[in-house]
């Protein structure tokens, strides 16, 4: 039947495309369902167009401190909607070529809001809402709306922005990372609720391009899911920058006028204070995206706002898979690909482990970057391990010193017994680059031996890895 697939794939983002891409390989009928963009919110909204955004800061930030270098430059300015039309333009081609892949591998896609009607069928709508920057044009070979039949399906519809009771976004002085994305003038100061990914990385590309930038976190400590060495340095090295960061601070209130917002917020000292700025961007978090697609009818079970899976992407009907954000965390565009592979080949039957979240990598690009794998240095002790802890500061690197970013640290933890890699935390330049060498590592059930026999090439930031391993076991050779 023509309107008849092996899988269809509810949501484009990374997780999605990736699952249609892998089912295609093997030889599955598939079909792909997207209301927005190819590509979904991590392509146009999320990880790419936010990295070139950083990427422009990072070039500007250094033509501030040419003289560091030895070099002059003079007369340059930021030139802002510039620098948002090449993030725009690197996401479009980007968009564009998920949908060259799924015409590659004869994948159709079918335009429209997909709400599964029962099982094994999906019924497509035109979308209720028009896309926050509608895709122009659209991939070829599209398929109407109507009714679609498939023996399996995956949830991939992704996630939203997080919304406070209270504190809702107007687009105008109360930002998501939409408007965020978008600025049409650079805003004199700041205000950013939340210290998470989002949030850090916001601050530090608005702080590099000259605003004024206030970070408030509820919890004691900023990026709370990093160790509490590694968040501390990169508080540090944030505060130095001039951002002002508050944490164990609440926002109650939010008032808006023509001038911008005053936040009033209390203190971890529990005095009240108020806060000032043209913009408030709220990054609280985010939410999976599981209403109106027909869970409840399915009978789909969900727990705390997310589709309740096993390691496989399973659900509780038979049929229907979940992959990605409204999966559960953690929330990262890479989770969502390797889930969408793992449900896809048991969709398939090929036998393949299941995930194991222990080995997900976190990395939050601001400056300087963080990036970490496994266990924190808490959490461990919290299991009952017994660890060794190997540390490495940038400074006694050359590399690092020569490029002028000496600020930065990798840490190591061990189990005391077995050698076991439990967690690698690192902060400093191009962390996010080194991290996948830990992940490898652990993967392959490396110890401590290995990693100490491993060349690494010199002179290079990666040096720093082996040298947190040799100290863990007190035998730094360079500090």
């Amino acid at each position: 039947m023509p309107n008849s697939y092996d899988l269809i794939v509810l949501g484009s983002g990374p997780g999605g495309y990736i699952a249609a891409i892998r089912a295609a390989q093997l030889g599955l009928k598939t079909a792909i369902v997207e209301r927005e963009h190819m590509g979904g919110i991590c392509l146009n909204w999320g990880c790419i167009p936010t990295k070139a955004l950083l990427r422009s800061a990072e070039v500007y930030d250094h033509m501030v401190h040419a003289r560091d270098y030895g070099l002059t430059a003079e007369k340059f300015s930021a030139d802002v909607p510039a620098v948002v039309a090449r993030s725009r333009g690197v996401t479009k081609q980007m968009s564009n070529g998920v949908g060259f892949l799924m015409k590659k591998n004869k994948i159709d896609v079918i335009w429209g809001e997909g709400t599964i009607s029962k099982v094994g069928e999906i019924v497509v709508t035109n979308p209720k809402k028009p896309a926050v920057e509608p895709q122009n044009p659209k991939p070829r070979g599209i398929l109407p709306t109507g009714t679609y039949k498939a023996r399996n399906i995956i949830i991939a519809t992704g996630a939203r922005p997080r919304v406070l009771p209270g504190i809702e976004p107007d687009g105008d002085r109360i930002w998501t990372y939409f408007e965020a994305m978008k600025p049409k003038k650079l805003p004199k100061s700041i205000l950013i609720m939340g210290s998470g990914a989002i949030g850090i990385e916001f601050a530090s590309f608005y702080r590099a391009m000259g605003s004024e930038v206030t970070v408030v976190e509820l919890l004691p400590q900023i990026m709370p899911v990093e160790d509490a060495e590694i968040a501390a340095l990169a508080r540090k090295r944030l505060e130095k920058r001039g951002l002002r960061i508050l944490t164990d601070t609440k926002v109650t209130k939010v008032e808006k006028s023509k001038a911008g917002i005053t936040a009033h917020v209390e203190l971890s000292s529990g005095k009240s204070e108020k806060l000032s700025a043209e913009v408030l961007i709220s990054a609280v978090g985010v939410q999976g995206n599981i209403e109106n697609i027909g869970l409840e009818k399915l009978g789909v079970k969900t727990e705390r706002g997310i589709i309740a899976v096993d390691g496989h992407g399973r659900t509780n009907v038979s049929g229907v898979f979940a992959i990605g954000d409204v999966a559960g965390p953690p929330m990262l565009a890479h989770k969502a690909e390797h889930e969408g592979v793992i449900a896809v080949e048991t969709i398939a039957g090929h036998k393949v482990h299941g995930l194991d979240k222990s080995k997900i990598p976190g990395c939050t690009y601001c400056d300087p970057q963080v990036a970490s794998v496994g266990l924190t240095e808490a959490a461990a002790k919290e299991a009952g391990r017994k660890v060794k802890i190997g540390r490495f500061p940038f400074i006694a690197n050359g590399k690092a010193v020569a490029l002028g970013e000496p600020d930065g640290l990798v840490k190591t933890i061990f189990d005391d017994k077995t050698g076991e890699l439990l967690g690698a935390h690192m902060v400093g330049a191009e962390v996010t680059e080194l991290i996948q060498g830990f992940v490898v590592a652990m993967n392959l059930e490396t110890t401590e031996e290995e990693l100490m026999h491993t060349i690494f090439p010199h002179p290079t930031l990666s040096e720093t890895m082996k040298e947190s391993v040799l100290d863990a076991y007190g035998k730094a050779l360079n500090m």
